[in-house]
């Protein structure tokens, strides 16, 4: 068995710092070099400028004053070149120096012992990322070499077989030396209590031959005991609760055909868990009305802290966009006989859509699927719009279920619901009308009987997809045809 060496985390953490302090010593001293070479530099520049420039500036002469100075901007290092005539009036600003923050180099031009102007000139400071990406040779070089010393030290600080040898018998000495200075009258109890002990165990010994096997025997039948008073005492746990759980069954099942109620029965027993409430989840329960939630996928509460004057009128567009959807999505021929039963309208929790049939042959599960992901496709739209107008917008997520599971779908969506997804909880009934339109996949890794009833909505065949398109884009028309009335 190969040991580490020891310490091996803190000599790297040594090495670390070492790494860390080399480096910044080096910025230090690059940054200090070349500040000395730009001062030395930037002074040349300005006694230069100035012998160019002295006639001009004497006649104030502007145009061949900004020639001269834009010849000298071109280098990489002048960010700015200010000239004044000898009122301190500005003549020539060249550059951008409030962009760059550098080095100011200031001197006053002179004719003799006259003062015609001065110049100053602006040296722009040297990052000290673009240092270290100057010396990124030596930087590499130096990480690579410390690297190699932390693993040249875990390699040859290795204890060996000896040492540990030595180590383990330094410890049994100190063990022995620690026992050898106990009190000596505690040892000598010690050791009389030991061999009064083994003198009892002889005769022990007879007497536990005889009564081993009745001891064995009566611990044998405790045990049974025990066991069966505990299997009594869990079966008449388990038929109480029963009996508690049937009767909140039976208190909240509302007056239904008897079949139903076989079906109820007969489904698995899973499905009698509740969600927050006593109402229990029956797969073969029977509907007439879908509720479709359109929830904001709102993670940092922004619409909470967004002011009135944008949060109203973006709810106005979100619900004057939901009506559109659903009158424009009505009109289609493959869901007649479903109405609309509440006025939807946006709030900061989102909206809600109450969709009856009308008949037994009305879709209203399709028709709530298909409002669902129609309304995601238009505020797909109209997020991608807002952000691209640097506008406030906020994606959605979609859950369609009977009346009767509202509550359930609600807690879904906060919980396992995420953006421009839609969550779906139906009976089998409507699972059999969405069946030959959409396709759908079960939560992964469910938590509560809700979550392994639920199913996510995973695309839709051809036919209905080209019908949601022909309606989306019918409704971003009238969308399109209102703002232009306006």
């Amino acid at each position: 068995m190969t040991y580490l060496a020891p310490r091996q985390g803190l000599f790297a953490i040594i090495l670390l710092v070492s790494f860390c302090l080399q480096t910044l010593l080096l910025v230090i001293s690059t940054d200090q070099q070349l500040s000395n070479s730009r001062a030395l530099k930037g002074e040349q520049m300005v006694a230069q400028l100035i012998d160019e420039a002295r006639l001009s500036l004497e006649n104030k002469d502007r145009v061949s004053l900004s020639v001269i100075a834009n010849r000298y901007t071109s280098e990489q290092d002048v960010t700015r070149i200010l000239i004044k005539d000898n009122k301190d009036e500005i003549l020539v600003p060249v550059g951008n120096a409030p962009m760059q923050q550098g080095d100011t180099i200031r001197q006053i031009a002179t004719k003799g012992e006259a003062v015609i102007g001065s110049v100053a000139l602006t040296l722009k400071d040297v990052s000290k990322g673009e240092i270290i990406a100057m010396q990124w040779p030596f930087v590499i070089g130096t990480m690579l070499l410390h690297l190699l010393l932390w693993v040249i030290y875990g390699y040859l600080a290795r204890p060996t077989k000896e040492q540990i040898n030595a180590l383990s018998r330094e410890i049994q000495n100190l063990h022995r030396e620690q026992y050898m200075q106990m009190d000596p009258r505690n040892y000598d109890r010690n050791f009389e209590r030991r061999s009064a002990d083994r003198e009892n165990m002889g005769t022990e010994r007879s007497d536990e031959t005889v009564t081993d096997s009745e001891t064995s025997t009566v611990k044998k039948r405790d045990i049974h005991n025990e066991v069966n008073q505990y299997l009594r005492k869990q079966q008449s746990q388990g038929t109480a609760s029963e009996t508690v759980d049937m009767a909140a069954s039976k208190m909240g099942e509302t007056t239904e055909a008897s079949d139903d109620a076989q079906g109820d029965t007969g489904s698995t027993s899973h499905t009698s868990t509740k969600f927050g409430g006593a109402s229990r989840l029956s797969a073969t329960r029977a509907f007439d009305s879908v509720r479709v939630q359109l929830v904001f996928h709102d993670e940092f509460n922004m619409l909470e802290r967004l002011a009135p004057s944008q949060r109203l009128p973006y709810l106005a567009l979100c619900t004057q966009l939901l009506n559109q959807a659903i009158t424009e999505l009505l009109k289609q021929p493959l869901l007649l006989g479903v109405s609309l039963i509440n006025e939807p309208r946006f709030e900061d929790k989102g909206a809600s859509v109450l969709l009856k049939a009308d008949n037994s042959h009305a879709k209203v599960a399709l028709a709530g699927v298909m409002l669902g992901k129609l309304y995601l496709m238009l505020n797909k739209i109209i997020h991608d719009k807002h952000i691209e107008l640097s506008r406030f917008a906020l994606p959605a997520k979609a859950g369609v279920s009977d009346d009767a599971q509202s509550e359930a779908m609600t807690q879904l969506l906060h919980s396992v619901g995420r953006k421009e997804q839609m969550l779906i909880l139906l009976p089998n009934a409507g699972i059999k009308q969405i069946n030959h339109h959409v396709q759908v996949h079960s939560i992964m890794r469910p938590t509560t009987v809700y979550e392994r009833e639920c199913a996510i909505f995973d695309g839709g065949n051809d036919a209905m997809i080209q019908r949601l398109a022909d309606v989306r884009n019918a409704v971003l028309m009238i969308e399109n045809d209102s703002e232009s009335t306006i």
